[in-house]
C-alpha cells in the first residue's frame, strides 16, 4: 500500500507511535504505518465517480450496492497525490485499475490483513494473513482459449451457490474481474468468480471458462473469513 492513506482514512489508519530519543534531547513522534490492505466502502445513499486516471474523465458512477445486492467494498491497490485511490470494478476499465477521489467524500474505510493469491501455473489458491499461509488448495482455472485473467482484483460479493445452480457448489465469491475471452456459444455471463464444481477432477487443471473452481470446504472457509474488498492477486 502506498504511503498517504492516513490523509483520507484517519479513523482506520492511526497506529501506535514510536518515541525516539535523539542526542539533542528532543522527542520525535513517528506514527507507524497501519498494517493490512485498505478497503473503501461506499456509504449508503452515496454515488461514487470512477475516473480513468487521477483528475481524468469519469468512466462510470457506482452506488452503495453491487449488481448482486452486496455492500460495495472496493479493494485499494494503490494511492496517488494523497487523495486518489486505485481500485478495480467489474466491467469498468477492462480489468485495469480505475481511480476514486477520496476527497469527494462518500466513503468509509476498513482494513484487512488477508490476501488471496491464485497461481495459474500450478494451479493453486493460497490465502495469506500478512504473509502467513492460512490455507492452500488445488483449484481449477481457465482453459486454453478462455484463460483466467491475471491482475489485482478484489472480492465483491459472497453468494449462495445453490441459489444459482448446483454447478456452482455451495458458494460463490464474485471478483472485480471480467472474462474478455469467452468460449464460443457461452451464455453464462462474463463475470469471474471463485466457485464450486460438480467434478473434483477439475482441481489442478485448466478446465473452466475463466472462473476458479474450488472445493466446498475451501469455499466455506473463504466465505467465513474473507471480507468483501479483500484483494485477490491472480498470477500467470
Amino acid at each position: 500500500m502506498a504511503v498517504g492513506a492516513a490523509t483520507f482514512a484517519p479513523t482506520t489508519a492511526v497506529g501506535r507511535v514510536v518515541l525516539d530519543r535523539p542526542t539533542d534531547g528532543w522527542v520525535r513522534v513517528q506514527p507507524r504505518r497501519p498494517a493490512g490492505h485498505l478497503i473503501a466502502e461506499v456509504r449508503p445513499g452515496q454515488s461514487l465517480a470512477l475516473h480513468s486516471r487521477p483528475f481524468g474523465p469519469v468512466l462510470a458512477r457506482v452506488g452503495p450496492r453491487t449488481s448482486f445486492g452486496s455492500p460495495r467494498a472496493l479493494g485499494v491497490v494503490a494511492t496517488r497525490h494523497g487523495r486518489w485511490l486505485a481500485v478495480t470494478e467489474a466491467g469498468v476499465g477492462n480489468n485495469r485499475s480505475v481511480w476514486v477521489d477520496a476527497r469527494a467524500g462518500g466513503l468509509r474505510y476498513e482494513r484487512t490483513p488477508l490476501e488471496v493469491d491464485i497461481d495459474l501455473s500450478t494451479p493453486t489458491l493460497v490465502l495469506r494473513r500478512e504473509g502467513t499461509v492460512l490455507r492452500r488448495a488445488s483449484v481449477g482455472v481457465g482453459r486454453a482459449g478462455s484463460p483466467t485473467p491475471t491482475g489485482r482484483f478484489a472480492v465483491t460479493d459472497k453468494l449462495d451457490g445453490s441459489a444459482y445452480s448446483a454447478a456452482y457448489g455451495c458458494c460463490i465469491l464474485a471478483l472485480s474481474a471480467i472474462q474478455p475471452s469467452l468460449p464460443a456459444g457461452w451464455s453464462g455471463g462474463n463475470r469471474v468468480a471463485i466457485h464450486g464444481t460438480l467434478s473434483s477432477s477439475d482441481f489442478g487443471r485448466a478446465v473452466s471458462a475463466g472462473c476458479v473452481h474450488a472445493s466446498d470446504a475451501t469455499l466455506r472457509y473463504l466465505m467465513r473469513i474473507v471480507p468483501l474488498g479483500t484483494p485477490v492477486v491472480i498470477r500467470p
